[in-house]
């Protein structure tokens, strides 16, 4: 959200401590938004034998991820932790991150549930759910639009 005050620095400065509430950070939901980064890009598809999805989730380790299904729901979720420490001669320096998500996605009935195949390599998680033999032979069923 563009302030008109912007191309002025003074009249900002004198104004803003009186007329800035904060609340246009509340709306500003730009996709470069710090929040918006914790969400991995997921990609998502389908073909005739299978579901695939991929999670793009550089620098986790595989023990990192959790993945689980419950309720015809398939839960995504890694957490990673890290702490780094310098010490010198007048000071210590501690630094600790603490990163995680959780996705979750609806698992059709025809996903055979037992087959489902989970990899990860080269920061990219791909799950497979495998389709039912009854879901494949039906395939797709064209509509006839009126």
């Amino acid at each position: 959200m563009k302030k008109e005050t912007e191309n002025l620095p003074f009249v900002k400065s004198v104004f803003s401590d009186f007329f800035d509430t904060g609340i246009d950070k509340f709306f500003d939901f730009n996709l470069d938004n710090k929040w918006f980064k914790k969400i991995p890009a997921t990609n998502i598809w389908s073909d005739e034998k299978a579901y695939t999805i991929e999670v793009a989730a550089p620098g986790l380790k595989k023990e990192d991820f959790k993945v689980t299904i419950e309720n015809d729901m398939l839960h995504i979720s890694a957490e990673k932790e890290e702490s780094k420490e310098e010490t010198k001669k007048n000071f210590t320096r501690r630094e600790y991150n603490f990163n995680s998500f959780s996705r979750s996605f609806y698992v059709p009935d025809v996903v055979s549930m037992e087959k489902i195949d989970a990899h990860y390599e080269n920061g990219l998680l791909r799950l497979v759910l495998p389709k039912k033999e009854e879901a494949k032979k039906n395939g797709a069923k064209k509509i006839a639009i009126s």
